[in-house]
């Protein structure tokens, strides 16, 4: 009975030396193809930091007292990464994250001065 209970078992999938070793796979992935679209890693960098200046930027915001003040600044911060979302040039980005850490200091700074 044994032997019957195993034939009716699905088959083993993935594993080393299994039956279906390496099927499942895109033949782009297998034969080591980016897809077409994806990020270099210089892009993939670039984009990681310019989220977390956007994340830091809007933490910063929560800590302004005033309600219309912070809604303002969360409208501007999102006008502003919305309007430079499609930029590709390596410099002007580069530019771009330059000046927003630089605003975002400015920022820390007054909210430091504003408290004391």
């Amino acid at each position: 009975m044994a032997p019957a209970m195993a034939a009716s078992a699905p088959p083993a999938r993935g594993g080393r030396g299994g039956p279906v070793a390496g099927r499942g796979r895109s033949r782009a992935m297998a034969a080591g193809r980016v897809p077409p679209g994806a990020l270099s890693l210089r892009q993939f960098l670039r984009r990681q930091q310019v989220l977390q200046l956007y994340r830091k930027i809007l933490r910063a915001i929560r800590e302004v007292p005033a309600e219309q003040d912070r809604r303002y600044l969360k409208d501007w911060a999102r006008e502003e990464f919305k309007r430079n979302k499609d930029a590709t040039e390596e410099d002007a980005i580069r530019m771009m994250i330059t000046q927003g850490n630089m605003q975002l200091q400015e920022l820390q700074r007054t909210l430091k001065l504003a408290k004391s």
